[in-house]
């Protein structure tokens, strides 16, 4: 297997959380350098990498394969485009742009340069998730029918472990959480049952004082399988619903499975009723450093080191960029909804 050589470009709680996800896998991977951000001489001096002084400087080294993008969402596609030019494959941070037709731009780029992009959407390496597309696959409820996405979240709380987010995200031109949080459930459901969002609604409202985008929508999706789904992600909570942070529920013929992405799965049929099939451990906790440790961890390297695998011809199940595309498409089309006051198709 070729080692890959990284390069990443921002310094918050995700470039340091893919900075130690790569170092924690040693033969395979090499951190090169780190570029953005105010503390990117103090991580990349951690990482033991370099710390370049400049974007540009950083897409133009040759000793970087790959580069993590982990800026803020409207950062990513000059970056993605400055990497792919300069021949490098991009794994990038959810959601992969802020508008559909960038995401086309990159997934052309990658196509003319033979290179990859793919998207981080970490729940495809925890334990749960990858279960519930076992159960789904192999008939377990039935064919499914129905699904319920949930993501509540406090606004205080966007940038955890001493994150700086809680600034950028309240910028217009992140457009809204529904971006930052309902592509997680997307691509839940997409990987979980095999289907495609099709049709969307949605109702989204901003409830946060001098907050001025989007940070609840409540919308339904349909599905090329038949499946319809309600979703409901907000950051203007009051809580985080016990510590709650993703629920997926889903309801098909034969059972039904109800999902906390960080916590029990359950599965029901009609022999058998309610049991525990899989578990989560904990993966957040109180303290920054608990946050780069491996109960939270894992994932993430699990996600570069099946990254890494499909750039060597092996078998990966890393988001696809056309993944992410899909994902943002169905997001933007909940806004587009709640603006116009009709369905929206997706194409």
């Amino acid at each position: 297997m070729n080692k890959i050589r990284f390069g990443i470009t921002g310094s918050g709680y995700m470039g340091r959380t893919h900075a130690e996800a790569i170092k924690h896998l040693g033969s395979s991977a090499e951190l090169v350098a780190i570029w953005g951000g105010t503390r990117a001489a103090g991580l990349a001096e951690r990482c033991g990498c370099a710390c370049e002084p400049t974007l540009e400087g950083l897409m133009r080294r040759k000793d970087i394969d790959a580069v993590v993008i982990t800026t803020p969402h409207q950062c990513h596609v000059k970056e993605v485009m400055l990497a792919l030019e300069g021949g490098k494959h991009a794994l990038i941070e959810k959601p992969m742009a802020t508008k559909v037709e960038d995401c086309d731009l990159m997934l052309a780029t990658a196509a003319k340069h033979g290179l990859v992009t793919a998207v981080a959407h970490n729940l495809r390496f925890r334990i749960n998730l990858p279960k519930m597309r076992e159960l789904i696959t192999a008939g377990a409820i039935g064919k499914v029918q129905s699904m319920h996405f949930s993501m509540i979240r406090q606004l205080a709380n966007a940038g955890n472990f001493g994150g700086n987010k809680t600034g950028w995200v309240n910028q217009p031109e992140t457009i809204g959480f529904v971006i930052d949080g309902l592509p997680h459930g997307v691509d839940a459901m997409r990987w979980a049952t095999g289907a495609e969002v099709t049709r969307v609604a949605g109702f989204s409202r901003t409830y946060s004082p001098e907050r001025p985008i989007e940070d609840t929508t409540v919308g339904i999706m349909e599905f090329s399988n038949g499946a319809i789904c309600s979703v409901h992600t907000t950051i203007a909570s009051h809580g985080d619903f016990n510590g709650e942070m993703a629920r997926l529920m889903v309801c098909g013929s034969s059972g039904s499975i109800n999902m906390d992405g960080f916590g029990d799965m359950h599965l029901t049929d009609r022999e058998k009723g309610w049991r525990l099939v899989s578990n989560q451990p904990p993966v957040m906790a109180d303290d920054p450093e608990s946050a780069y440790k491996i109960g939270r961890m894992k994932a993430f390297i699990d996600q570069i080191q099946s990254f890494i695998d499909g750039l060597n011809g092996k078998p990966s199940e890393v988001a696809k960029g056309s993944d992410g595309r899909a994902g943002l498409a169905a997001c933007l089309a909940m806004l587009t909804s709640s603006q116009s006051g009709r369905v929206v198709e997706l194409r």
